[in-house]
C-alpha cells in the first residue's frame, strides 16, 4: 500500500484479498495455501499483515487459527467498494 499526500493507493490484489477474507470465516492454513507467495512482487499476504489490515487469531493448529479483517481493513474495503 502506498501513501501520498492525502491519498492512499491500494493494489487490486490487496482489495481482492480483503474481499476474500470478508466473504466467510478463513483459517490461517487456508489463507497460507491460497495467498502466500515467495515472489517479492506478489506480497499481498505480507503487505496486508504489515499494514494492519488483517489479524491472526491464534488457535492450536493452523486450521484452528483464524484470519480476520481489522477495523482498518474493513474501513479500507468499505471505502473502496
Amino acid at each position: 500500500m502506498e501513501a501520498g499526500p492525502g491519498k492512499q493507493t491500494v493494489s487490486l490484489s490487496v482489495l481482492e484479498f480483503l474481499t476474500w477474507v470478508s466473504l466467510r470465516p478463513r483459517t490461517y492454513g487456508e489463507a497460507m495455501a491460497s495467498w502466500r507467495s515467495t515472489c517479492p512482487r506478489l506480497s499481498t499476504w505480507e503487505d496486508t499483515l504489515a499494514d494492519g489490515l488483517i489479524q491472526i487469531e491464534s488457535g492450536a493448529t493452523m486450521d484452528q487459527s483464524s484470519v480476520t479483517l481489522t477495523a482498518r481493513g474493513w474501513a479500507l474495503l468499505e471505502n473502496k467498494t
